[in-house]
């Protein structure tokens, strides 16, 4: 059944539901956010931030209406102008005898109407592509704690947007071996979840051709150079595992450096090299880590450390290496699930500006 097809439950019932869900206030100082981030260019906004409180509203109104109505189609800017004029100018026409009357601003109404109508038929079509592009992007994550023998393993993306430019994914190679990959997309929207496509479908397809995971790493950069989305590149750790008993494996292409969480504290593992798809010449390394009991890994994109506050405080490295090494001892789903809890908490009502994506891993009893 298509959307227009659906059975709208009513005007004053859908209302009622608006009121009862609340929250009136909050949502509409984050569209106000929004939408001072949409129309205003950085140059703009600097500017704004110069002005003293009253005339920062005024100044702030204009430039927005005037950079909304510039982004209108011709024949809509057009219409939206004629709609405008007809409603100031107040003018009213009568025909012979009085028997027929019009009076133009009611067609002026009807013009701005229009243009409305129409600017929300494009956003409706927009919305219901990227949710589209949000359920492909479900059907492709993996299963939270996916079964590794010898291991536990706990995995979490979070979108800020209705499509992702975070990768999170679990892979099932060769014989014993399994690949965990989290990466980050350069961007937002549309562009960023489809490049993110791009390199979950070349990874899951090439990874098991290349036992040596230096080879993978360059393999996959000259692909995405050759075959990726111009000036985009993302980042990106693969893990591999190679059997129940035996360590772990990992290559970094320009990712934020994993932890390693045990009782005695928290240690930030060496940098890794060049982001995939900015250099053909790009050279990775490969690095071995033995795990033990009472340890954890801890994967995780910058979604997590750059988290603000409605004080505009961001979460940080700091922060959150003095959790992990409060959470030390905890299983894999349970050590995840604080850590998304807390961001939360520290989010609280704030605007969400980029995904979370969080991989733990830790070696069974």
């Amino acid at each position: 059944m298509t959307q227009n097809a659906q059975k709208n439950p009513g005007i004053i019932s859908t209302l009622k539901d608006d009121i009862s869900q609340g929250g009136f206030f909050t949502t509409l100082k984050r569209e106000a956010e929004e939408i001072e981030d949409f129309y205003l260019s950085d140059e703009e906004r600097d500017q704004l931030s110069r002005k003293g409180p009253i005339w920062r509203w005024f100044i702030l109104a204009w430039w927005v209406l005037k950079n909304s109505f510039y982004k209108l189609t011709p024949a809509r800017r057009l219409l939206l102008v004629l709609g405008l004029m007809l409603l100031l100018v107040k003018v009213s026409w009568t025909g012979q005898q009085g028997q027929t009357s019009l009076n133009f601003e009611f067609v002026g109404v009807a013009c701005v109407l229009l243009v409305l109508i129409l600017e929300l038929k494009d956003k409706l079509l927009a919305r219901g592509e990227l949710e589209s592009g949000r359920a492909v992007q479900r059907a492709m994550s993996p299963e939270p704690t996916p079964v590794v023998p010898g291991w536990n393993v706990w995995l979490f993306t979070r979108s800020a947007n209705e499509v992702g430019g975070d990768l999170v994914d679990f892979l099932r190679l060769t014989g014993d071996r399994c690949g965990i990959a989290i990466g980050d997309v350069a961007g937002k929207g549309l562009g960023a979840a489809l490049f993110m496509v791009k390199i979950q479908a070349t990874l899951s397809a090439i990874a098991s051709e290349y036992p040596s995971l230096n080879d993978l790493a360059s393999k996959l950069n000259r692909i995405l150079i050759r075959d990726g989305m111009p000036g985009k590149f993302a980042s990106l750790i693969f893990v591999r595992i190679d059997s129940p008993a035996g360590a772990l494996r990992y290559v970094n292409a320009g990712h934020l450096p994993p932890l390693l969480v045990s009782p005695d504290g928290v240690e930030q593992l060496p940098k890794g090299n060049v982001a995939l798809g900015l250099s053909a010449d790009a050279v990775y390394d490969a690095h071995e880590i033995a795990l033990s009991t009472g340890q954890t890994l801890v994967l995780f994109s910058d979604g997590l450390t750059e988290a603000q506050n409605e004080a505009g405080e961001f979460y940080g490295l700091e922060r959150f290496e003095v959790l992990c090494k409060q959470l030390a001892g905890l299983s894999a789903p349970a050590f995840g699930e604080r850590i998304v809890a807390d961001v939360a908490r520290f989010e609280g009502e704030s605007r969400r500006n980029d995904d979370l994506s969080l991989a733990i891993l830790q070696k069974s009893a």
